[in-house]
């Protein structure tokens, strides 16, 4: 009587009866050039999201469908409110078709675990203390600690009674779609491939800044600075959560501040 390892070591022994080797299932995750390529169509499909919705606004008025029109209507507090929050069904829906295609698990693939609330703790500590340095730099250059335009888009969009639009706009919607592609799926996709997870963190950081154009120089260093932390919290806590919600209070401080407290 012959057991069955003795039978399996026989077999691995007889070349004309080879073991059975298991084919291992391919990674549920894009991996770099995949996840660059889905990620800039998550990008556009953000993009026609948030246009989508001026457009809208545009025909509804019937107003010709030209440049002219769109940047005329875009330029308005509610409008540019609506264009932000519809830019995020956007996002989530082109996530989850790149996700759903790798047949994985859409919160575990964009880790979205509530984080604990030392976690929270430790990411919004982090958080205020970068912010602090680059207040004190600003102040000491003598320049403005909010770029110009979004000071004078939050106090018009005040006055037209557009303030709670806009604080959902900048402090949910905009938060969670930038968050769901920078830090959720290319930081997914990223750190699975060759650039491991310091490369994901650099580049994803890299991808959120150039998000951001409208900003100088200056405020674009500090966008960088600040999406290295929230790519570092990703990695540490393993959570969205937290980057959308650190992210989330940020813009939340800083549309108060301008909005009401800003001189």
């Amino acid at each position: 009587m012959s057991l069955p390892n003795e039978s399996l070591l026989m077999d691995s022994l007889n070349p004309d009866h080879p073991p059975l080797t298991v084919t291992p299932a391919p990674p549920r995750v894009w991996m770099f050039l995949g996840t660059a390529l889905w990620g800039l169509f998550v990008f556009v499909a953000m993009f026609v999201g948030q246009i989508g919705a001026v457009v809208l606004l545009a025909v509804q008025r019937g107003l010709p469908m030209d440049f002219a029109s769109i940047q005329l209507v875009g330029s308005e507090p509610q409008t540019l409110a609506l264009s932000v929050i519809m830019g995020l069904p956007a996002t989530l829906l082109a996530v989850w078709l790149a996700i759903r295609i790798k047949k994985a698990s859409f919160v575990d693939y964009l880790a979205l675990h509530w984080p604990s609330w030392k976690q929270l703790l430790f990411g919004a500590v982090g958080l205020i203390l970068l912010v602090l340095v680059w207040e004190t730099m600003s102040r000491a250059l003598g320049r403005e600690a909010t770029p110009g335009f979004m000071t004078d888009l939050l106090k018009s969009g005040r006055d037209k009674g557009a303030a709670l639009l806009l604080l959902f706009a900048f402090s949910v919607a905009a938060p969670m779609s930038e968050e769901i592609l920078a830090r959720g799926f290319l930081f997914r996709g990223w750190s699975a491939s060759f650039l491991r997870v310091p490369g994901a963190i650099l580049l994803s950081s890299l991808v959120w800044t150039v998000v951001h154009l409208q900003y100088d120089m200056y405020f674009l260093a500090e966008v960088f600075t600040i999406g290295l932390w929230f790519g570092y919290m990703r990695y540490r806590a393993n959570s969205l959560w937290l980057t959308i919600v650190l992210h989330a209070l940020n813009n939340l401080t800083a549309v108060v501040l301008t909005m009401w407290l800003g001189s």
